[in-house]
């Protein structure tokens, strides 16, 4: 077998199967995943020069906006671009390391992502239960120092996926069912045993969307209690509407990241293939390609700076003829 050393039962490559039960039109699904991913790429690549280039926008809710656009291109771009290469034009051979390094990189973006969302409700809790000390307290040094130590956390807890994955003889053969390598469609077609990499898939899990979700919750808490004791209820209105944007993306990745989640675990005889790698796709897709709309939409000062951008040019010859 060319795709495998014997002497170590360590496979050369990997081929990515694509779409399973969906061969004859996953030709077809690549052209709305193909749309989505230049949506999500050209959206938060705008959102993120709007925030640099509006001193208005320089706060620490909109950097943080910034940070969320930035892991969510690279999180998407970890995956996409070989996915298409899959369903379009049949390249489903992919290097053992290079799998080993799309796994890694597909894992610490998910967590990355989920860390900076959990900072955004912090974002918000101070924001709101702290409004006069909010600038004191969330200084550029602190979002630094915050940023980082979500990246740092999401690298040193996927490090190990690489590795245990790794160690794994692979005498099964080496088609994997999906689209793109994760840790657990890599550890499931191995013939060792794969207990250890499910426990230490699921500690991080909890380590990291479990706490993550945690401190959201909380900080939510807080928040209603803190909107609910004001006096006005425009005021209750106000305050709770500079949240609604930030519920949305939260609803928006982690359903899906619930779902791929259990249906790995649990649900592998119930839940048809193709349903479950359709929607580990839009699990890394769907975020993306929704978080800039939603702030658009939900965010009046986004809205208002696209609006004054959008007819600043028209706005200067119409002055000039009526001079």
């Amino acid at each position: 077998m060319p795709f495998l050393n014997v002497t170590s039962l360590t496979p050369l490559s990997f081929i990515l199967n694509g779409i399973p039960g969906l061969e004859e039109v996953q030709l077809w699904i690549a052209f709305p995943l193909c749309a989505m991913y230049s949506v999500a790429v050209t959206g938060n690549f705008g959102l993120i020069y709007l925030i640099y280039s509006e001193a208005a926008l320089h706060r620490p809710m909109y950097i943080f906006l910034a940070l969320l656009s930035f892991t969510d291109v690279l999180m998407c771009t970890s995956t996409l671009p070989n996915t298409l290469c899959i369903l379009w034009f049949d390249l489903k051979k992919i290097d053992f390391k290079a799998c080993l390094a799309q796994m890694f990189f597909v894992h610490t973006f998910t967590g990355m992502e989920s860390g900076v969302l959990m900072l955004m409700a912090l974002d918000r809790y101070v924001a709101i239960c702290y409004p006069l000390r909010y600038a004191t307290i969330l200084t550029n040094a602190v979002i630094a120092r915050a940023g980082l130590l979500t990246f740092l956390r999401a690298v040193l807890l996927v490090i190990p996926f690489t590795f245990l994955t790794k160690r794994l003889p692979y005498c099964r053969g080496h088609i994997i069912p999906h689209t793109y390598c994760d840790h657990m469609s890599v550890a499931k077609i191995s013939c060792g045993n794969v207990r250890v990499n499910a426990v230490y898939g699921l500690m991080v899990a909890l380590l990291i969307g479990g706490f993550d979700i945690l401190c959201v919750t909380v900080s939510y808490t807080m928040i209603l209690r803190a909107v609910v004791s004001l006096s006005s209820a425009d005021a209750r209105q106000k305050a709770f509407s500079t949240c609604t944007a930030h519920i949305c993306a939260i609803v928006i990745t982690y359903v899906p990241a619930f779902f791929t989640f259990f249906t790995h675990r649990f649900g592998g005889h119930t839940i048809p293939p193709h349903a479950h790698i359709i929607m580990a796709n839009l699990y890394l897709l769907l975020p993306p390609t929704m978080n800039p709309i939603a702030y658009g939409v939900k965010t009046k000062q986004i809205r208002d700076t696209v609006i004054r951008l959008l007819f600043k040019g028209k706005a200067k010859p119409a002055s000039k003829t009526s001079k």
